[in-house]
């Protein structure tokens, strides 16, 4: 059951929240058991490009840090990246408000900052046709030659240290690979690739839900069936061309 509804948008991102009421589970009718979820607020939000110029997450974030213990956070991302900075809010905000209690699902691309929001999530939720990219960042800077030079390479070293903490730390880029990003390497995934790094953690597909497990076997299986129906057919053929023959 839920109740009141409420939306706030900025430039690129909406904001949807949800009072999801108290609702129980049967565990055990004889004993008279039951899991109980409390009430809790849903916060699902549509993620776009990182790119604010205004004050319109100012909004979004008021409202995510009046979340309590029991209410979680969904993102919805399609997005092709943007501000870093502007990423690390939400980075905040999670560790700040929902640990433990993020769902990402990745509708449908997750480029550069979007790839690194589907990482901070606990679970991770793919599509077929679900991509994502890794690659590092762009900075610039100016003023006197000490400042830039000062500036350039603090932001070099925290930059770094995010995308470590998140991408390798987690075990979804080794350390070798995280280097050649680092100087310049893009590393594109599609959704079996995201599964077999562990990236993803889930898959919808034909309206249900697999683990990245579960959809690995399934596309070996239906790699399978179609090399057997391939062999079958070349089978048939061979007969086919026989029978011809011994006609003539």
């Amino acid at each position: 059951m839920t109740g009141g509804k409420k939306e706030l948008s900025s430039e690129q991102h909406t904001l949807y929240s949800e009072l999801i009421l108290e609702h129980k589970r049967v565990v055990n009718k004889e004993k008279n058991i039951y899991e109980v979820t409390p009430k809790h607020k849903r916060y699902r939000v549509y993620i776009g490009r990182f790119f604010e110029l205004k004050k319109g997450l100012h909004s979004v974030f008021n409202e995510l840090r009046e979340a309590k213990e029991h209410d979680y956070m969904e993102f919805m991302i399609n997005s092709g990246g943007g501000f870093v900075h502007e990423g690390m809010q939400f980075f905040n905000i999670i560790q700040e408000k929902f640990s433990g209690r993020t769902v990402a699902y990745l509708d449908n691309r997750g480029y550069s900052m979007g790839a690194l929001l589907f990482c901070m999530a606990d679970k991770r939720v793919v599509y077929p046709y679900s991509d994502l990219m890794f690659h590092t960042y762009s900075h610039g800077s100016h003023g006197k030659g000490g400042e830039v030079k000062s500036h350039v390479e603090h932001t070099s070293s925290k930059l770094e240290r995010f995308f470590y903490d998140l991408i390798v730390k987690k075990g979804f880029l080794t350390e070798e690979e995280f280097k050649k990003m680092i100087i310049g390497q893009d590393y594109w995934m599609d959704a079996k690739e995201l599964c077999k790094r562990g990236i993803a953690t889930d898959v919808i597909v034909g309206g249900e839900e697999l683990t990245a497990k579960q959809y690995l076997k399934q596309l070996k299986q239906e790699k399978r069936a179609k090399k057997e129906e391939k062999i079958k057919k070349e089978a048939l053929l061979k007969v086919e061309k026989k029978s011809k023959k011994k006609k003539k």
